[in-house]
């Protein structure tokens, strides 16, 4: 394949690198099944000569998954996919200390965001590997004519799904992606485990709110909005869930939380969290209804969950009373809080989930990728779920590293799950 002359990178400060590659050395120790992997793709190189343009939150995980990736033959150029999840000491380490051409500033403007996925798209990739879809949407919008070298790409999140699956829908899917959200060891895991987690050890310190005797609303009940209500529930918090989905919300009102509409919600809640993927969950007229002091944040890809325009015109101004707290000021006296300018508060405000969790999700994407690479020329331009096969190996390979162990099915019991003919 082609070489092409990659660029260094564009990071905040190179001299962060020693620190940054202390933590991702640290990250690693609670990461042992993509640790597993690196080294069988050491020795089986599935991905040599091919080019990964990645578009991922900057962080110790991540730089773990690109060093397996790394060791599997590819080579790789990396940016963020949200402007206030980059950890900068991990973007120096990848550049300085592992070849990793690497593209994120923490609090890049948007036009710097969008220059550093030009910057990756430079790379001329062979395959995506992304947290959103910006990567898959900017080559597709813009750079056509990369297509045609194109095998396949890798989705992370459930948002990015939502616009693949739209572009399937709509015929203009450019080429196969393996959907890693939907693996179990991915969504059930990262999603409830991670995201519960990570999102409320970002409250915490963005604000040191006390939960226990405060309303928590969690806006959408889907794997994230479990895991933020359960960790919620856990601190002492009162929890309501709002939802669209009926089913979903029966569920919510089943596990124990107070189910309502966000129009009564936005009345009674003091921390707000959004978690649905979806567009102005919480509006204009939401805002209006708050209550004096309320926090509200955003666990979701995007921060258009959070119509921020909307608050920007019912305010007279805003003050920042603590990094990542913005302090908006309404017309009818009323001070409403946002935390990290909407953006994920997990990343914006603290380290994202955690590393063992992560080991899962990181370890579907390194073999997802690896899946891709020997079977594009058979697979048409679909979103496909990770294979099964993939995601039983990470839990057994998570089990092992655990130390669990579990039973397995006698000759008898195969032979009685696959028979009719078998009563009472």
């Amino acid at each position: 394949m082609q070489l092409i002359d990659r660029p260094l990178g564009n990071v905040k400060d190179r001299s962060l690198a020693d620190s940054g590659r202390s933590r991702i050395e640290w990250a690693a120790t609670f990461m042992p099944v993509l640790a597993q992997i690196r080294e069988r793709f050491r020795n089986e190189k599935p991905l040599a000569g091919v080019r990964i343009g990645a578009c991922l939150h900057v962080t110790t995980e991540t730089a773990n998954l690109m060093l397996a990736l790394q060791a599997g033959g590819a080579e790789i150029a990396l940016c963020a996919s949200n402007p206030l999840s980059t950890q900068d000491d991990v973007a120096a380490a990848l550049g300085v200390h592992y070849g990793v051409a690497t593209h994120a500033i923490k609090g890049e403007d948007n036009a710097t965001y969008y220059k550093h996925i030009e910057s990756v798209v430079a790379s001329h990739p062979h395959m995506t590997m992304d947290d959103g879809c910006d990567l898959v949407n900017t080559i597709y919008s813009k750079h056509n004519h990369l297509l045609k070298d194109m095998i396949g790409g890798c989705e992370e999140t459930t948002t990015g799904v939502i616009r693949l699956r739209a572009m399937q829908k709509d015929g203009v899917l450019p080429f196969p992606v393996i959907s890693v959200n939907d693996a179990l060891t991915k969504h059930m895991f990262d999603n409830r485990y991670g995201t519960g987690q990570s999102t409320i050890d970002g409250i915490i310190r963005a604000t040191n709110v006390l939960l226990a005797g405060h309303t928590l609303v969690v806006v959408g009940y889907g794997w994230c909005g479990r895991g933020v209500a359960s960790r919620a529930k856990g601190l002492g918090a009162h929890v309501i869930v709002t939802e669209i989905d009926p089913r979903k919300a029966l569920e919510a009102a089943m596990d124990g939380f107070q189910v309502m509409t966000m129009a009564e919600a936005a009345k009674v809640g003091d921390i707000f969290v959004t978690v649905t993927g979806n567009y102005h969950v919480i509006n204009g007229a939401h805002f209006q209804a708050m209550k004096e002091g309320a926090i509200v944040c955003n666990s979701g890809h995007f921060n258009d969950e959070l119509d921020l325009d909307a608050l920007e015109a019912l305010s007279t101004g805003k003050t920042v009373p603590r990094p990542f707290v913005e302090a908006y000021k309404l017309k009818s006296g009323v001070t409403v809080r946002v935390l990290g300018q909407g953006r994920l508060i997990n990343l914006a405000a603290a380290e994202g989930h955690p590393a063992a969790v992560m080991d899962m999700s990181f370890a579907n994407q390194a073999m997802a990728a690896a899946y891709l690479a020997k079977n594009y020329k058979t697979l048409e331009k679909k979103v496909y779920p990770v294979p099964e096969e993939i995601d039983e190996e990470v839990a057994r390979l998570k089990l092992a590293a655990m130390n669990i162990s579990i039973d397995s099915l006698t000759a008898e019991q195969t032979k009685y799950m696959a028979s009719w003919s078998e009563g009472t």
